[in-house]
């Protein structure tokens, strides 16, 4: 005969729904691009700007935010809060940039446009 205690260990017990084969996450390897070493650790203004840095995210801040996303699925729920607040941070610069890229590159598009329409002409 079994105890509650016995029951109810057995039942709160967690188990992974995903097998390891096809965790995808944990294939990733890229050559490409790596931040430095310990990083993610730092504040969320810090993690921004090792991110946005050529040498780690060639693309320009769009790749940085990319980086920051994947690695913030990787930590899933083993990331603190304290963490997950400054990867947050560290998302709100690096959307910053991106919208100030695309707002200088904006202008750009439409004066070129309007260079060409007047040569035409």
């Amino acid at each position: 005969m079994t105890t509650r205690k016995a029951v109810a260990k057995k039942s709160t017990k967690k188990t992974s729904t995903t097998p390891p084969s096809k965790r995808w996450s944990a294939k990733v390897k890229t050559d490409s691009t790596k931040p430095a070493p310990g990083l993610f650790k730092k504040s969320g203004k810090a993690i921004a700007e090792g991110l946005a840095k050529k040498s780690v995210s060639p693309e320009g801040p769009g790749q940085a935010v990319r980086m920051l996303n994947f690695y913030e699925n990787r930590g899933g729920k083993n990331l603190s809060s304290e963490r997950k607040g400054a990867m947050e941070t560290a998302k709100k610069l690096l959307h910053e940039k991106v919208e100030a890229k695309a707002a200088k590159k904006t202008p750009a598009k439409k004066s070129a446009a309007r260079k060409s329409s007047t040569k035409k002409g």
